[in-house]
């Protein structure tokens, strides 16, 4: 499958981009689950900048796509139309330190700012440890494990409006809820400022390995898997809901619900994203027969069916 190559115009449209443009480019090597189709274009920013002069100079039509490591995401079999962003380490990955305040890009992975909120005795961030994301995608779904979540250490947040504008974002200004905030899903978030709380870098790595040995003990996290795959509905825990509905390791092609933790989905190795989004929709089903609950989806679904 392929879409028309667009780049060409793209390129004599934007003279001064300085980011790189590649047509058709699969994109199932990029996501945690390992599927999905290609992109129409995927583009690569520079830096910021570039990011906003990009944006600025496309035309309104095209659709517009944000992946950061692919850990939260199900990439359609028939791709992505239009033009799929992926900020790189270089130009959106740095993280520094300033007193109580941590700089981290959007790129960053998660991880990678709980060790630096460790070297600058910054406590409070640990929770980041065991999330296998980015900065931009925590921003966007105020992502949370082990009891904190995204919204108790942002201070502030930068991004780039689809119209190329650069936007500063306050805390309150992120409007966030569970899993989720009502920024304006057209905005790509560029960097993000966190307060973090003096502490020894003893008293945060003995945190970092509580949430490290959660994540190893209770998760797949070797698997090709997404992460959790539904929300916690309130007062409920999706997995209960789904064990009790007895989808723990129901099966649908490729796919299956982890035996180890049953809102985790994997790919046990030919699954189609087909696969993966039917099964997380027949255990939805399945939980709203048994339980009357209806589960929603936490890992996003991008892109068009495999009929392209």
């Amino acid at each position: 499958m392929s879409f028309p190559d667009i780049t060409p115009e793209l390129r004599a449209s934007m003279p001064a981009l300085r980011g790189r443009l590649l047509a058709n480019q699969t994109l199932a090597e990029l996501t945690w689950f390992r599927v999905g189709g290609p992109a129409q274009v995927l583009f690569t920013p520079a830096d910021a900048d570039d990011l906003a002069y990009f944006l600025g100079h496309l035309a309104s039509h095209i659709p517009v796509y944000v992946l950061g490591v692919g850990s939260n995401v199900i990439v359609r079999d028939g791709g992505l139309e239009g033009v799929a962003i992926r900020l790189p380490p270089r130009g959106f990955g740095e993280v520094t330190s300033d007193g109580d305040v941590l700089t981290a890009g959007a790129a960053a992975l998660d991880r990678r700012v709980a060790e630096a909120a460790e070297a600058a005795g910054l406590g409070g961030l640990e929770f980041y440890f065991g999330i296998p994301g980015t900065i931009g995608g925590a921003l966007r779904m105020n992502a949370g494990a082990n009891g904190a979540e995204t919204k108790d250490v942002l201070i502030e947040a930068e991004g780039v409006g689809r119209d190329g504008a650069r936007h500063r974002l306050s805390l309150a200004d992120m409007k966030f809820t569970y899993r989720n905030s009502g920024v304006d899903s057209s905005i790509i978030f560029t960097r993000a400022h966190f307060r973090g709380r003096p502490n020894t870098p003893e008293a945060i790595r003995a945190r970092m390995d509580e949430v490290q040995s959660h994540r190893e003990t209770a998760q797949p996290i070797r698997e090709k898997t997404g992460g959790s795959t539904f929300k916690n509905p309130p007062g409920h825990s999706a997995w209960k809901l789904i064990d009790a509905a007895g989808c723990r390791g129901l099966r649908i092609g490729g796919a299956q619900v982890s035996e180890m933790h049953c809102n985790f989905l994997i790919n046990t190795g030919d699954a189609s994203a087909h696969d993966i989004e039917t099964l997380g929709e027949t255990v939805r089903q399945r939980v709203k027969a048994h339980s009357g609950i209806e589960l929603q989806w936490e890992i996003k679904r991008i892109g068009q069916g495999g009929e392209k």
